[in-house]
Parts: C-alpha cells; sequence; structure tokens
C-alpha cells in the first residue's frame, strides 16, 4: 500500500468515527462500573419458556 492511500484509509476512518459520535450526541459514559445513586436498574425480561419435564431414559442394559 501507498503512503496515499493509508492516509486515506486514516481520513476516512477519522470521518466515519466522528460522524457516529456526532450522530449519538457523543453521550458515550466511559467511567465503568457504577454503585449508588447515580446508577439506573433495569428489570431484567424473562426470555427463555418453561421447559417440559424429560421423561426418564429407558434402562439401557436389558
Amino acid at each position: 500500500m501507498s503512503n496515499r492511500s493509508i492516509i486515506i484509509m486514516v481520513l476516512v476512518l477519522i470521518g466515519a468515527t466522528a460522524y457516529l459520535l456526532l450522530k449519538s450526541d457523543g453521550n458515550v459514559d466511559m467511567s465503568g462500573e457504577k454503585h449508588g445513586a447515580e446508577t439506573t436498574h433495569v428489570e431484567a425480561t424473562p426470555t427463555a419458556t418453561p421447559v417440559a419435564p424429560v421423561a426418564p431414559a429407558a434402562d439401557a442394559k436389558k
């Protein structure tokens, strides 16, 4: 790759990053795990369906 193509690739990546940050209002929280009043609690929704009990397998030794 030539130096020109590397510079163009870097400029494209910088432009894409700036576009995504501006589109998402740049509200990115990089402070890590939070404890206390500033946390937001989200209830988990159960997505698993109940599983019917499995019948015992027949005795393999006959």
